[in-house]
């Protein structure tokens, strides 16, 4: 199967690695010091799960010199969507699919914009995985599962590909004929583990254990499936004691990419995160107070570090 992944961070470059040590014929879309890494010295993989040296792989920075594919898998940070599915155009034929793997519920419309639903697939994926340094993917725990799935809830020639190239690499992945769902169900927890570790700059098993901040981490992710609800998203009734549940499952130093990312000084996804439950909240007249606290607690730190406060002291 022929397969081109934009974006070659943690998910992209795990998930592409096992593809690619099974033989599938993989690309990555990718730049900077990562692409002249993996050209120089190819993808190894640090997991738990099982570490992975390709002493050599198909790294591009230009989509136009790989062509057509049968499969887009996109896994950028999410204020980069719409510029890779603008790279992504090249590498879309009559029947490629357009998968985003990203965090966010907005990556579909973006895509449908671009391509038109017949090309756009949904997807989800569970990882803890990082660029450790240039060439080189970190693994984090045993969890690292994809799903899948068309739009229409279908199975397709495309779809069945995929999930039997992930069962010959050995990925734990599985098809859902309500992707939709799927997606959000995600959504749920990664804006309620995302939003409460970096308001509070502490990992997974403090916030959890401490009665108030669990109750505040329950509170927004219920604000969240009350949201997709608003939006006709069929969310079971029990979903945030399920991603309680899960949660309690978590190594206690977890934290999430985006206290990783806050804490190095870099740019965050709030935006696409807890604002975008603040919006379509807005949208859909559902209200989310303790989004709007989280995401207007972090929009100054939005775009990478703030500059330092001016010194007005009497000197």
């Amino acid at each position: 199967m022929k397969i081109a992944i934009i974006g070659a961070g943690g998910v992209g470059g795990y998930f592409g690695a096992r593809l690619a040590a099974s033989g599938e014929d993989v690309t990555f879309i990718a730049r900077g010091a990562h692409l002249e890494a993996m050209r120089k010295n190819g993808l190894r993989v640090l997991s738990a799960l099982g570490d992975l040296t390709l002493e050599q792989v198909t790294a591009e920075s230009d989509p136009a010199r790989v062509g057509q594919v049968d499969v887009v898998m996109v896994a950028v940070k999410l204020w980069s969507t719409d510029d890779a599915m603008q790279t992504a155009k090249p590498l879309v034929g009559p029947a490629t699919g357009v998968i985003s793997f990203q965090n966010g519920v907005e990556a579909i419309a973006t895509a449908t914009r671009h391509f038109g639903e017949p090309h756009v697939m949904g997807g989800v994926a569970h990882i803890a995985a990082v660029i450790d340094r240039p060439g080189v993917i970190r693994n984090s725990g045993t969890l690292a599962r994809l799903t899948f799935g068309e739009l229409d809830g279908g199975a397709s020639p495309r779809g069945t590909a995929l999930l039997e190239a992930c069962r010959r690499a050995g990925i734990d992945a599985s098809w859902s004929d309500d992707i939709e769902r799927a997606i959000w169900e995600k959504f749920v927890f990664i804006v309620g583990l995302s939003g409460m570790t970096s308001l509070t700059r502490m990992p997974t098993g403090p916030i959890r254990s401490d009665p108030v901040t669990r109750g505040m981490l329950r509170d927004v992710m219920g604000e969240v499936a009350a949201v997709a609800r608003g939006r006709g998203i069929g969310l079971a009734p029990e979903i945030v004691d399920a991603q309680m549940r899960f949660i309690d499952t978590l190594p206690p130093g977890m934290i999430s990419s985006m206290l990783g990312d806050l804490t190095r000084g870099k740019r965050l996804e709030v935006e696409w995160l807890s604002g975008a439950v603040v919006r379509l909240g807005m949208e859909t007249k559902v209200p989310t107070p303790l989004n709007r606290a989280i995401y207007a607690a972090l929009k100054l730190h939005a775009d990478g570090a703030p500059p330092p406060p001016e010194d007005r002291r009497n000197q």
